[in-house]
């Protein structure tokens, strides 16, 4: 299993984003990361300097997202829909982006559910509760 340490998350995505300006060709999952960095120009200067983003790392600025840890998310989300996985979350985010019109939102709201998931799971020591993270999502649908 694929375990990057938080260093290894942003070379990756310093990588990416130097691929992607420079115009070179991008891997499947480059390609996906690259996406939503473009969704997200608001981190190009933390995308742009691996240098900075690893010596940045623990930082925490209040009121601040941490781009990495974004965008990773939207990676996980995609990656999710594309396999289904946790079962039901394909349909979630579908109808999640058909009643906000927007993938992009869609994700964000899933973000929110994911986030609720893993600091129940951390705080539990337990397994991650995939029924309980669709269930979120599906409320997140159906609210206006």
């Amino acid at each position: 299993m694929f375990n990057p340490s938080q260093a290894d998350v942003r070379r990756f995505f310093c990588s990416v984003y130097a691929k992607a300006r420079a115009g070179q060709p991008l891997e499947a999952i480059e390609t996906i990361a690259s996406h939503w960095m473009d969704e997200h120009p608001e981190y190009a200067a933390d995308f742009a300097d691996v240098d900075a983003a690893l010596a940045s790392m623990g930082d925490v600025q209040e009121g601040r997202t941490n781009p990495f840890l974004h965008l990773s998310m939207h990676l996980s989300i995609t990656e999710q829909c594309s396999i289904d996985q946790p079962r039901g979350i394909r349909q979630a985010i579908e109808l999640l982006n058909r009643r906000r019109d927007s993938l992009h939102q869609a994700h964000h709201e899933a973000m929110d559910c994911l986030g609720i998931m893993l600091w129940e799971s951390q705080q539990a020591k337990r397994p991650p509760d995939g029924e309980a993270y669709i269930a979120c999502v599906q409320r997140h649908a159906t609210q206006d």
